[in-house]
């Protein structure tokens, strides 16, 4: 009961006071994520720098847990390559899907408190939405078509949503823009 007590305050923390959720009004990536089913809508955006993201930040309206686990998402990702915060994004979604070991859930950290949305079906899009808007963002028209390390297909994200669909939409992600400046030739693609 402490544990569960100590998460439920991580993630009111993150949504009464969330670091992240602030215009980045100079950010050169840009994507809305919508979860219909709940009613969440955030624009996540990212500063980057090559490879790096610099900075990243978050608007919109959404539940607690959509709302929680972008924040935390966040400032888990903020300084990283991409390609670590695509890593942190594959473990996260294993942790949501049961999947996850001790030691990647602990690697996880304060996302580590989101783990028991996996048995409450109905907030599992709430959860990922912040996830699966960086995953788009960072990789485009690919998202859906990347491949892991070990060579097989990613699995289907819309496995997560069947047990509550009824009828209901999944998560739409939105392309609000994607801005990339190459720097060799300074124009953009």
């Amino acid at each position: 009961m402490e544990n569960r007590s100590f998460y439920n305050e991580i993630l009111t923390e993150h949504n009464v006071r969330p670091e992240f959720k602030h215009d980045l009004p100079d950010a050169d990536i840009v994507l809305e994520g919508v979860n219909p089913s709940c009613g969440d809508d955030i624009f996540l955006k990212l500063k980057t720098d090559g490879d790096t993201i610099t900075d990243g930040a978050f608007v919109g309206d959404g539940c607690a847990i959509s709302q929680a686990s972008a924040d935390i998402m966040l400032g888990m990702i903020v300084g990283k390559k991409k390609e670590e915060a695509l890593q942190m994004g594959k473990i996260f979604m294993k942790m949501i899907k049961g999947d996850a070991s001790e030691e990647e859930i602990d690697s996880l950290e304060e996302a580590s408190a989101l783990r028991d949305i996996a048995h409450m079906p109905a907030r599992v899009k709430c959860a990922v939405l912040g996830w699966r808007t960086l995953k788009e963002a960072l990789l485009g028209e690919d998202a859906d078509d990347d491949d892991d390390e070990d060579g097989d297909s990613e699995p289907d994200y819309e496995s997560l949503w069947r047990p509550v669909r009824n009828g209901l939409q999944s998560i739409q992600i939105r392309r609000v823009f994607h801005t990339h400046i190459d720097k060799n030739t300074r124009c953009f693609l």
